[in-house]
């Protein structure tokens, strides 16, 4: 099954892209890792409710809904839920429990289910009710620029704010970049030196893993569409 996606940035300073789709019949797809958290509401018929995800650390395949419409508010990295431990985030997610009046619980209190036009309402009031926040370390010990900070303090840090430590995400990360530079035509050999791959075989590997395709699977994919 293919998806055609509507996607919009947003003005909320900790979300990195908002997004919407719908499903026609039920089936299955590859879901690539991923760093980021991500707020899904899904409804159907008969229900709606939404799931905080985590990162996801490795590809694997995810079911789709019958019938069944998506939005999705994709946040930056060192985003995180405070009153949701993100260890039990990471590959998969919390259902928070449904409300009346399409709404659902958080923390105590029920909340709107957000839509495409106001998730940036949404999200602004999450952060006033401290219900989302962001940690600059994530990025900053990414870019290595935490020479002052002990190596095991920023594991710590790092692992309670994402549920991963910095080397998986790193790895996570790489293999995003590749699949992106490879499906805007790069060849695969320049993806190798352009993503900081060892060799070849080193990045089929790391896609094999992380995306659940390999580098000329998604050359391929990309010359037929």
């Amino acid at each position: 099954m293919k998806f055609v996606f509507d996607r919009r940035p947003s003005d909320a300073p900790l979300v990195e892209t908002i997004w919407h789709t719908r499903s026609a019949g039920s089936g299955s797809f590859m879901s690539s890792a991923a760093s980021n958290i991500e707020m899904v509401v899904t409804q159907q018929t008969g229900g709606m409710w939404l799931t905080v995800r985590g990162p996801e650390t490795k590809a694997s395949p995810a079911p789709i809904p019958e019938d069944a419409e998506f939005l999705g508010i994709i946040f930056k990295l060192g985003t995180f839920v405070p009153c949701l431990p993100a260890s039990e985030l990471v590959d998969g997610g919390i259902h928070l429990p449904e409300a009346a009046g399409q709404s659902f619980w958080l923390h105590g209190s029920a909340w709107q289910f957000p839509t495409f036009d106001n998730a940036d309402t949404f999200v602004d009031r999450l952060v006033r009710q401290g219900l989302l926040a962001h940690d600059p370390l994530v990025e900053a010990a990414l870019q290595g620029e935490l020479k002052d900070v002990s190596a095991r303090s920023v594991q710590r840090r790092f692992r309670r704010i994402t549920g991963l430590t910095p080397g998986t995400m790193v790895q996570i990360e790489r293999a995003r970049r590749a699949m992106t530079l490879l499906q805007q035509g790069v060849s695969i050999l320049d993806t190798v030196e352009q993503a900081g791959y060892y060799d070849q075989p080193h990045l089929t590997r790391s896609l094999k893993h992380f995306i659940g395709q390999t580098p000329a699977q998604l050359t391929d994919r990309r010359r037929n569409e």
